[in-house]
């Protein structure tokens, strides 16, 4: 496991000053924060990642204070964090380098949404929640809903392909990027992919900037692709005595060629936390399973009714319909708040998102407990079945029960590559995770990577030390 301690070269300080007066004259005194206490949030983002505050934050409001900072930035040789909401669970936003963190929490415009076209034109900054509730104003639809939606950003989102519950049927972040105006280390300005909903000139340079995690470039604008708003929304619960059947029951629904707007699983470990929390859940219950269907009535009605029997062929305890929009948001609101009452069980949490062919879950969670005995570990998991991307959550109290966490972590990703899985599905692989690329991924296939970064960024000074085990870069 990542000691997140380790820190890469800082630059001097004689630099650091050039660097805030070139800054300071262009941007004026207000954009640019220097050392103090105010600085501190900014060395750490929503993961267990947390290193001494960067040197200068730069609090963005205009897509020239981004150009104009990354001009004098490549010039200095100081390397920058890109920062939105800070809501990353990988350590994305946290400036291993030190120099300058480049937020562009402020460039929070909804430009445009086009309601004949299908489009919208959105800064960086702006909240996802926000954009959800003009969007749906309108009759229309974005459906990535990542459980941050009330506080993290387009521009996050952005970067690390965010996906969330609905993601099984209408897809992550990149499938509604058209293009987006993008910055490179030293000014040069870009804008990718196409303004309109269909286009296929030259190379996909979007889709790749698109979870590149602020390594290859900063983002400015972002055309976004809207779609339909479905008429209505049913969700179900179904309750099982055990984890496995539940996970057999997702695999089932998709079976039987069902398609839900989700299928969210969550363990019994979970459901203490839920308990606690103050949801009343059926005491006989050992895991569950939260969907929801979409489409006309008849639709929902057909496709609830088509679950149902699904689930029930497994073993259910029983399923359980929403009878109201209340119902259904309380429903919701308790799974978008379970990271926080898992949080509660332990003094740490780590958050480790994978994923696993559908039909792999019930044998990953077998795994995973096995692992835990042999280690003397807890966890709790829960997640998207639909998709087979679950957020696997170890909990310790004590610095020494850390080496064992470390070692659960590590065979949790082994189990997984056996299963024909991948590392992450949403969260990106940041800091915390770049030890265990190699895993993975062939050292041709990191090298290749690695030469499309030094494309982008020949210096290594964007976000330098994720996704790749961290290299030193020149001049600091």
């Amino acid at each position: 496991m990542l000691d997140s301690t380790i820190e890469l070269p800082r630059p001097s300080p004689a630099v650091m000053q050039k660097a805030t007066l070139s800054l300071e004259h262009a941007l004026g005194d207000s954009r640019v924060m220097g050392p103090g206490e105010a600085i501190a949030a900014y060395a750490r983002d929503d993961s267990e990642t947390s290193v001494p505050p960067p040197d200068l934050v730069v609090l963005a409001e205009s897509w020239s204070d981004v150009v104009q900072t990354l001009a004098i930035a490549e010039k200095l040789r100081v390397p920058v964090t890109p920062r939105a909401g800070g809501t990353g669970r990988t350590g994305g936003a946290v400036p291993l380098a030190g120099g300058i963190v480049l937020c562009t929490r402020g460039m929070d415009q909804i430009v445009d949404i086009d309601r004949r076209e299908g489009t919208a034109v959105v800064g960086p900054g702006v909240i996802l929640g926000d954009f959800h509730a003009a969007v749906e104003a309108e009759g229309l639809f974005y459906p990535p809903d990542p459980n941050s939606w009330e506080s993290c950003c387009l521009g996050g989102n952005v970067a690390e392909n965010a996906a969330g519950p609905r993601a099984f049927k209408y897809g992550p972040t990149r499938d509604y990027v058209l293009g987006m105006k993008a910055a490179l280390m030293g000014g040069q300005e870009l804008f990718l992919g196409k303004r309109t909903v269909k286009g296929v000139t030259g190379y996909d340079l979007t889709s790749l900037v698109v979870g590149s995690e602020g390594t290859l470039a900063l983002i400015g604008d972002i055309h976004l692709r809207l779609i339909a708003a479905p008429p209505a929304v049913m969700t179900l619960v179904a309750l099982f005595d055990n984890v496995g059947k539940a996970a057999l029951a997702a695999s089932e629904i998709t079976a039987r060629g069902v398609r839900p707007r989700c299928i969210e699983l969550l363990d019994a470990g979970t459901l203490e936390a839920l308990r606690a929390a103050g949801n009343a859940v059926n005491p006989r219950a050992e895991a569950l399973l939260l969907m929801d269907v979409d489409g006309d009535d008849t639709a929902c009605e057909r496709d609830a009714e088509r679950v149902a029997d699904a689930a029930d062929s497994i073993g259910t305890i029983e399923v359980l319909v929403a009878q109201s929009a209340a119902h259904r948001d309380r429903l919701w609101a308790a799974r978008r708040q379970m990271s926080g009452a898992v949080r509660k069980m332990a003094r740490h949490k780590l958050s480790e998102d994978i994923v696993v062919p559908r039909q792999k879950i019930a044998e990953l969670l077998t795994r995973v407990q096995r692992s835990c005995e042999n280690f003397g570990t807890r966890s709790v998991s829960y997640g998207h079945a639909g998709d087979g991307n679950l957020h696997v959550n170890f909990l310790w109290d004590t610095d020494n029960e850390r080496p064992a966490v470390s070692q659960s972590i590590e065979q949790l990703f082994v189990d997984v590559l056996e299963l024909g899985g991948t590392l992450s599905g949403e969260h990106g692989i940041g800091v915390l995770k770049a030890p265990y690329l190699g895993l993975e991924q062939s050292d041709a296939l990191i090298g290749l990577q690695k030469q499309l970064k030094s494309m982008f960024d020949p210096h290594s000074l964007l976000n330098p030390g994720k996704i790749f085990q961290p290299n030193r870069h020149g001049n600091c």
